[in-house]
């Protein structure tokens, strides 16, 4: 009889200790770190600035401190350190030491639902998540998770010739992301999540890291699928350019190679200003609008990273990927909508651009885009679409898993551009949030917007974005040229503009060729 009471004693006080560490409130979770509390937003829990890292500068990230109180996750965390650092922000809104913090929204805590990892842009250098909130998305039967991570000078400073405690100094900003798909695969369960479905998807800069991503051997196994959206802008860095560039750094701030180490307390603005002028010193000054960047960002080093995205394919690693890829119309073209035209005065705008080749440009266009206007010569995007057919073409023959290619084709009320980045309060289902671009959504926005989000949410929870009722989107090869054209009214098409991007390759990159020329 005693054995029998100590037996139930004993299991009443087991489930007294399950009890404590099961949270009663639906909006608090348990994460290997400790409880966080969410708050509704929209039909959807959200958990806003849980830390993922903790992090020393020019270090690797590290696991946070764990935490024995229930942390309140009701706002954006800091954004990280970017501009020039002569504006100071309170820490709540820029920090070094905080800012590597991640966001969840989920509408169901106990489900097992495929998980998405949005990566801002803003190239390699600036950028936040909090412009893409992700409610909107969350309720396409998905979890939705997105970060911030060190940027600029601090994410990417290569110190690596000073020795091994620098090896990977100039890494440090994709190795945060890195550790924030760690978190996603240790703890997203708990938020309703399945850490074997994550898809990574990021537009312009974020589309970059994506590529980049799929071209680390730390982040193999960490996602399954991947969404590049306007993001094969061409990272030209090598390791012997940011290895240049970081010795530069040092001597501009008067540093000799045994005091490296004072970096670490050299404030974020001299720290920005040395690299400008060390830029300037050795690798060059990237100017705005140039096809191709580098500077402070990833260097392959045949460890971290095996090579660099879209030149013109991933590294072999991520070859079982699936992968959907895309562009909007414009993109970041210089847009002549609203200026009165004629054909010859278009013509004669392109003359610096294609030289003798204009006529034969201006026949591939009409063969493209037969409706075209005067205008639309000048506004196409001139610097994703060529890049982003090169590297379907060298992926789709030899890679296992299927790509698939879109272009969004909506234009603005406001502007008449199908701009950068205009497609995303679309795939993330918030047309309501577009502000200037779309005041007031028209039930045709909407219904792209449901359009779009479905597609993005299909893709992540099966690797097929096709949607019913729309007409049937199948896998890219160089043969069939197959792409989506998102836009009130949906369609595909096929082959439609080779040629136009060959010429526009031709002409618009001779920069980039030039470099080749001259670094291989």
């Amino acid at each position: 009889m005693n054995k029998i009471v100590r037996l139930l004693t004993a299991a009443a006080a087991v489930m007294a200790v399950v009890a404590a560490c099961t949270p009663s409130d639906p909006m608090v979770v348990r994460t290997k770190d400790g409880l966080v509390k969410g708050i509704e937003e929209d039909g959807t829990i959200a958990f806003l600035g849980i830390p993922y890292a903790k992090v020393e500068r020019f270090m690797p990230p590290q696991p946070v401190d764990k935490w024995d109180t229930v942390m309140v996750c009701d706002h954006f965390g800091p954004m990280v350190m970017q501009g020039n650092g002569r504006r100071e922000m309170p820490e709540d809104v820029m920090s070094e030491k905080n800012s590597c913090v991640l966001n969840v929204w989920t509408t169901d805590t106990k489900a097992h639902k495929p998980v998405m990892l949005w990566i801002h842009g803003g190239g390699f250098d600036s950028g936040s998540a909090a412009g893409n909130p992700g409610m909107g998305l969350a309720k396409q039967d998905v979890v939705v998770v997105s970060l911030n991570h060190r940027l600029n000078i601090l994410g990417f400073l290569d110190l690596s010739t000073f020795g091994e405690k620098y090896k990977y100094s100039g890494e440090v900003g994709m190795l945060d992301i890195v550790q924030a798909l760690e978190w996603i695969r240790d703890n997203i369960k708990a938020f309703g999540g399945d850490p074997n479905n994550v898809t990574i998807f990021g537009e312009s800069g974020g589309g970059g890291k994506v590529g980049t991503l799929m071209c680390m051997p730390a982040a193999k196994g960490l996602f399954h699928k991947a969404i590049i959206m306007s993001g094969t802008i061409l990272n030209v860095n090598t390791k012997a350019m940011t290895e240049e560039l970081g010795r530069a750094v040092v001597e501009q701030l008067g540093f000799g190679p045994d005091e490296v180490d004072k970096l670490k307390d050299v404030p974020y603005g001299e720290l920005v200003a040395a690299g400008q002028r060390a830029m300037a010193a050795s690798i060059g000054t990237r100017s705005p609008g140039t096809p191709m960047m580098w500077g402070f960002g990833p260097a392959p080093d045949g460890e971290i990273l095996l090579q660099q995205p879209f030149q013109p394919d991933f590294a072999d690693i991520s070859s079982d990927i699936p992968l959907m890829i895309g562009t909007t119309f414009n993109e970041l073209q210089r847009r002549a909508y609203g200026t009165p035209m004629t054909l010859e005065e278009a013509k004669a705008a392109l003359v610096p651009t294609f030289g003798d080749r204009v006529d034969e440009y201006v026949d591939a266009f009409a063969e493209a885009w037969p409706d075209f206007t005067p205008q639309d010569l000048l506004s196409i995007d001139m610097m994703f679409r060529p890049k982003t057919l090169i590297t379907a073409d060298a992926i789709s023959g030899t890679r296992k898993a299927p790509v698939y290619m879109y272009m969004f084709t909506w234009k603005s009320p406001a502007d008449q551009g199908s701009v950068h980045g205009y497609e995303l309060n679309f795939c993330f289902n918030t047309p309501d949030r577009h502000g200037r671009v779309l005041p007031e959504p028209s039930e045709a926005d909407w219904q792209l917007a449901q359009n779009m989000s479905r597609s993005w949410a299909n893709f992540a929870i099966t690797g097929d974005p096709n949607v019913d009722g729309l007409p049937e989107w199948k896998p890219y090869t160089a043969e069939n040229g197959e792409c989506f054209i998102f836009d009130h009214e949906c369609s595909v098409r096929n082959n439609f503009d080779r040629p136009l991007q060959g010429i526009i390759d031709a002409c618009c990159f001779r920069q980039l060729d030039a470099f080749r020329a001259t670094h291989q």
